[in-house]
């Protein structure tokens, strides 16, 4: 069997691995049944979301070459600013009882974001442009990761949202991969990703549609209808990859690191969730009120 492919089948079991027992009860279960009342479940998965922030805004700076310019001197601790604010929402279970305008400010900085990307990449040749970017697109995503499970201190409950996410995810870039490779003849954007095509999109969102429909029905816990997050993650799962392709294309770069052996670096991995998270956020907030 082919070196590389034992590599990525093993890295890619542990990545999987990692998400799971970050995202669900079971890690606390295991660590606590070593040593009891050693962690709780909400602290695994903010460690988690620490983990994954810290790599993926090194592994963005890293891509977008700063300069030796002041702004390179204040990225990481408006990356870290940021994420504290939310992390205060998150351990005090701010998240869930109130509608914030400037959540919805916040989250039309990340489409600002993407459209500067594509349109005008030239304003992120410059520092200001790249601090900016790498700031809205790393740091508020998994800012607002924070706010899609529920917990409850007193019941010891931590609900499955961010894990059944992933699955959407992970089932959507499959079954478009699989459809593009049998069905796929009309390319969706052949300069930035040249392998995905119109029919492994639509493939992906009625196949994703159709696993969704089974959350849904057997998920009764979990927040908002799935059946609509599973389009809105099969709709916007393809451009998280198309906005990681392009930024590494601008920049020269073929993968953002190397953290993951055989797959690459953590926005590599995460490039649909950095996209996805905020989306499915938002119809989180909105849903209360509709």
């Amino acid at each position: 069997m082919d070196k590389n492919l034992i590599q990525r089948t093993i890295s890619g079991i542990v990545y999987v691995a990692v998400i799971i027992l970050c995202t669900t009860p079971l890690g606390a279960q295991l660590i606590n049944g070593i040593s009891p009342d050693l962690v709780k479940q909400q602290y695994l998965y903010y460690g988690l979301i620490t983990l994954l922030l810290t790599v993926g805004s090194w592994e963005c700076f890293k891509i977008m070459k700063f300069g030796k310019s002041y702004e390179k001197w204040i990225v990481f601790p408006l990356v870290i600013l940021i994420f504290y604010m939310f992390s205060k929402r998150y351990f005090h279970h701010d998240f869930y009882f109130d509608f914030r305008l400037t959540e919805i400010l916040a989250l039309l900085l990340i489409l600002i974001a993407v459209i500067t990307l594509f349109k005008y990449p030239s304003e992120l040749y410059y520092d200001s442009g790249k601090l900016i970017f790498t700031v809205i697109y790393v740091a508020l995503p998994f800012s607002f990761a924070l706010g899609l499970p529920k917990y409850s201190t007193y019941e010891d409950t931590f609900s499955l949202e961010v894990l059944f996410l992933f699955i959407l995810i992970w089932s959507s870039d499959t079954f478009a991969y699989l459809t593009g490779k049998f069905f796929g003849k009309h390319k969706m954007a052949p300069k930035i990703s040249p392998k995905k095509t119109w029919e492994g999109y639509i493939g992906g969102v009625v196949l994703t549609l159709i696993l969704s429909y089974f959350i849904e029905k057997y998920q009764h816990d979990l927040r908002g209808n799935w059946m609509v997050v599973g389009f809105l993650v099969a709709a916007f799962a393809p451009l998280g990859d198309l906005v990681e392709s392009q930024l590494k294309r601008n920049f020269g770069v073929k993968d953002s690191g190397n953290i993951i052996p055989g797959h690459g670096g953590v926005l590599d991995r995460l490039d649909s969730f950095l996209i996805c998270a905020p989306v499915v956020y938002l119809y989180f907030i909105l849903e209360k009120f509709i």
